[in-house]
C-alpha cells in the first residue's frame, strides 16, 4: 500500500499535473492566435499545410494561389449557397447545431456506420485551422473547443469570411477566389447564381469533383443547393 501511493504522489501525479499545464498551455496557445485572427488574415491553414507536403511529396508542385478576398466583396449568392449546403442553421446556433447531428446520427444507424456528418461551418473552420482529417473522439472534443472560441471571439461574420478564404476547393485550391479562378476564370465577385450553387455543392469532396466536374451527383448537389439558397440567411 505504501509503495502504491509513492508511486502516485511521486510520479503519477506530478506527470499528470504536468500533462494538464500542457494541454491548458496549448489552449491558451490557441486562444491567442485566434484572437489575433479577429483582425488578420490567417496564414496557411493546418489543412494547407498537410496539402503542401503531400504535393511536395508526389511532386506536383505548390498550392494555387488563394488570395484574401474580404467579406463585403465575397457575392451574396455564394454565402447563401454555402450556407445552404453546409449549415442551414448557421446564424441560429452557437457552434453546435444538435439537431443536424441527431439527423446525422440516425443516419449512420441506419447504415451501421458512421458515414453522416453534421459538422457545422463553425466546426468544419475549426479543423480547417489546426487540426487534420483524421477521425478520433480526442480530436473531435478539441474541435468542439475551437469552435467554442470562434463563435465567441469572432462571431458569425468574421467565421463565415475566414470560412469562405480558407477552404479546400480542389487539387491545391483553396479559398473562394482561388477557386473562382480555378473553375470559371474570374474573380469570385463575378461568379452568378449557379456556379456559386455548383462550389458550394463540391465543397463535402472537392478533390474527388475536382476531377469528376461532370458527374451526376455532382449536378443533383448543385441542383438541391440552387433550390435552397433563397432560404438561406447570412450575417
Amino acid at each position: 500500500m505504501i509503495a502504491v501511493r509513492w508511486t502516485w504522489r511521486g510520479v503519477l501525479l506530478p506527470t499528470a499535473l504536468l500533462l494538464l499545464a500542457l494541454l491548458l498551455l496549448w489552449q491558451l496557445t490557441l486562444l491567442a492566435r485566434i484572437w489575433w485572427w479577429r483582425d488578420h488574415a490567417p496564414g496557411a491553414t493546418a489543412f494547407m499545410e498537410v496539402r503542401a507536403d503531400q504535393r511536395a511529396t508526389d511532386g506536383r508542385g505548390p498550392l494555387a494561389a488563394h488570395p484574401w478576398v474580404p467579406y463585403g466583396r465575397i457575392p451574396v449568392v455564394l454565402k447563401r449557397a454555402v450556407v445552404a449546403s453546409e449549415d442551414a442553421r448557421f446564424l441560429g446556433h452557437e457552434g453546435f447545431d444538435w439537431q443536424g447531428m441527431q439527423d446525422a446520427l440516425r443516419k449512420d444507424i441506419r447504415r451501421g456506420q458512421l458515414v453522416a456528418g453534421g459538422s457545422t461551418i463553425t466546426q468544419q473552420l475549426a479543423k480547417n485551422l489546426f487540426l487534420s482529417e483524421r477521425r478520433s473522439l480526442p480530436r473531435k472534443l478539441e474541435e468542439a473547443l475551437i469552435a467554442l472560441m470562434l463563435e465567441r471571439l469572432w462571431g458569425k461574420r468574421r467565421i463565415l469570411e475566414v470560412y469562405l478564404n480558407v477552404i479546400e476547393w480542389g487539387d491545391g485550391v483553396f479559398g473562394c477566389e482561388a477557386a473562382a479562378r480555378h473553375y470559371y476564370g474570374v474573380g469570385v465577385e463575378h461568379i452568378g447564381p449557379e456556379q456559386a450553387a455548383r462550389l458550394a455543392a463540391m465543397i463535402p469532396s472537392p478533390r474527388f469533383f475536382d476531377r469528376h466536374l461532370r458527374s451526376r451527383a455532382l449536378a443533383r448537389r448543385t441542383a438541391t443547393v440552387l433550390a435552397r439558397m433563397p432560404s438561406a440567411a447570412v450575417p
